[in-house]
This record gives structure tokens, sequence and C-alpha cells, in this order.
């Protein structure tokens, strides 16, 4: 390559256990002559992910090529971490053709991929891709991650992690933020339910990602590696749960709950948050909805005036069926105004 072009890297996401390793070792094991570079995102003293990558014998993937990070959440850690991780690696003379970035299962991509924007790894870098590793069996049931005890001590031993967020909004995260949603372990799901966790997907991201579905990390590397995404130059078109959070003090807002009857026409509705969060200056609104005659719960999320919404999982039998919503928006939101046009 060039020393005048830009190294392609592609950021790996996906919770634990959803298969993000075996993925990567695919891809280095079929990417030809590539000379490929890992960054991976250990926690502890115990590099699991490391020693499985480095066991694989790709010569294009040499031991001295591959950097772990056992600091903490990457997203987290970006300037103490990854930074001079990268800068490392583009400072050794021989060239790279791909750098694999692989995140753990607690990181946030956004601000990983927000580092791509500083200069001295702009004039160097492009993201090709952001892909998201999704464990199928796992979404399919509501759990989103395979072993949710494991995440919550990984969580608890890392104290660089200064975000708590639910792990349904990490996942939500993960896939706003994606070029590419590979849905794994689809050897574990019956057709219809390939088919429903895919849909899902797909109107969670509004139709702008593809979904793969595969089975244990099994990809094309000519399908994963290449996507020409530009992700660096496209961050204001990747939502994420934080944005607000990165804008603006916590003094700043103010938020509250409504409880939101069983509804027999969502579609109103949602043309009536739209309105309302105009009218209102509302940020904000996410949460759920019962509709009438619906075994699975409506998802709502909302922008400011801008909402989408798709049917997330059934209903527990024992859940009790009920609406909620939460608002957010700045100091002095009418909340009488805004919970007697809804509610």
């Amino acid at each position: 390559m060039s020393l005048f072009q830009k190294i392609p890297t592609t950021i790996v996401t996906g919770f634990l256990g959803a298969g993000k390793t075996t993925l990567i070792r695919n891809l280095i094991e079929n990417a030809g002559k590539r000379r490929i570079a890992l960054v991976i995102n250990e926690f502890g003293d115990v590099g699991v992910d490391g020693e499985i990558l480095k066991s694989c014998g790709v010569e294009s993937c040499r031991e001295e090529d591959i950097v772990e990070l056992a600091n903490g959440c990457l997203c987290c850690t970006v300037a103490d971490d990854f930074l001079p991780a990268i800068e490392a690696l583009l400072k050794r003379s021989e060239a790279l053709d791909h750098i694999i970035i692989e995140t753990s299962g607690l990181a946030l991509p956004k601000p990983l991929l927000k580092a791509f924007d500083w200069p001295q790894v702009r004039a160097r870098i492009t993201v090709d891709g952001v892909i998201a590793v999704v464990d199928g069996a796992a979404v399919a049931e509501g759990r989103f991650v395979d072993d949710a005890e494991k995440l919550a001590a990984e969580r608890a031993a890392d104290p660089s992690v200064d975000h708590d967020n639910p792990l349904e909004e990490v996942y939500e995260d993960q896939l706003l933020c994606a070029d590419l949603v590979v849905l794994n372990k689809t050897d574990l799901l019956a057709r219809d339910e390939i088919a429903r966790v895919s849909a899902a997907i797909v109107a969670a991201t509004g139709g702008r990602v593809k979904v793969i579905a595969t089975r244990d990390g099994k990809i094309d590397a000519g399908v994963a590696l290449g996507l020409e995404a530009g992700a660096e130059d496209d961050i204001s078109s990747r939502p994420s749960h934080h944005d607000l959070e990165e804008a603006h003090d916590h003094d700043d807002f103010e938020s509250f709950i409504l409880d939101v009857p069983s509804l027999d026409d969502p579609a109103d509705f949602v043309r009536l948050l739209g309105e309302v969060a105009s009218r209102h200056d509302v940020l904000r609104m996410k949460g759920f909805l019962d509709i009438a005659g619906k075994p699975m719960r409506l998802l709502v999320q909302g922008v400011g005036a801008r909402f989408r919404q798709h049917y997330d999982r059934a209903w527990a039998r024992q859940e009790a069926r009920r609406g909620r919503l939460v608002v957010i928006g700045r100091k002095g939101l009418d909340r009488d105004a805004i919970e007697a046009a809804l509610v």
C-alpha cells in the first residue's frame, strides 16, 4: 500500500459471546495476502481473545501485529489507550493493508468512531466499516447477550467504565452505528426466528444497514473488508443514546415518565408524538407501547420530531402490559401540557 493511501480500518463491536473473535479469526484466515493488524480490547490480565487469534497461524497476521488493550473499556479510554496504540502501529516501517479493531462487549462504538476524526489519525486511516456482531439466539429471546452475569462481572471489574446503560441501549447503539450487522449463531434458530430478528434489526436501523445471517462467524472477507463506508465522515447519521450526554451537562436537562394506556392505532399515536415533540421542543422520547391485539410490545424512539418504531419482543407471561415513555428536554419542559396531549 502506498504511504499516501489511508489504511482501511474495520471496527467489530458486539456483546460478550456474540462471536466477534471467531468472526475476526475467519476474516484473517481468508483475507489472502493482505497484511492485517489487530487491536483487541481485553479486560483484566487474561487475554483470551488475543491468545485465540495469535494461535491461528496466519502468516499475514503476525504476533507482533496484534495489540491488546487491557486497561479498560475502549470507548472510555480512547485518549489513554487507543490513540497511542494506533500511532505505534502507524510508525512501523512495514506497510499495513488493513486494521481490525475488536471492542469489548461493553464498548459503545460511537465514541471510538469519533476518535478517527482526530487529525493525527484521520490523515492516515479511514474507517472502512463498523460491523456489529449479534447473538441471534440471545436476541430472539430478548436477552441480547448469552451470559448477562458474566458481562455484569466484566463491567464491575473495570474501573474505567463511565457508562452504565441498560443492555438494550448498548445493543441499539451498536446497531445504529453499524454499516453491516452479522446475525450470528443462526444454527440455534428456526427459519422464521431468523426472519423475525433480521426484520427487527432492519426496522431498528431504519433500513440503513444490511444484515447477514451466519453461524460460527463465517463471513466472506471480501464482503466484510472493503465496505468503503468512510464512517468518520458519516458520524452525524449514526444516532446514539449518549448524544445528548456528550453535548451538554446533565444539569441542563430534565426528564419524566409517562404511563400510556393501550393503543388501537400506533401510527396515529407516533404522528402525535412528533407533533408534541415539535410543539414543546422535546429533545428525546423513548419507551414501549402496548398495542391492543398485538402479542409484542412496540419500541418507540424519537430524536426531536423524528420517530422510528418496531415490535422488539413478545410481552412476557407475567409481565404487566403497559406503555411507558421517557420524555427528555431542556429545563422548563411543560410536563402538564405534554401529558394532556398524549395521555
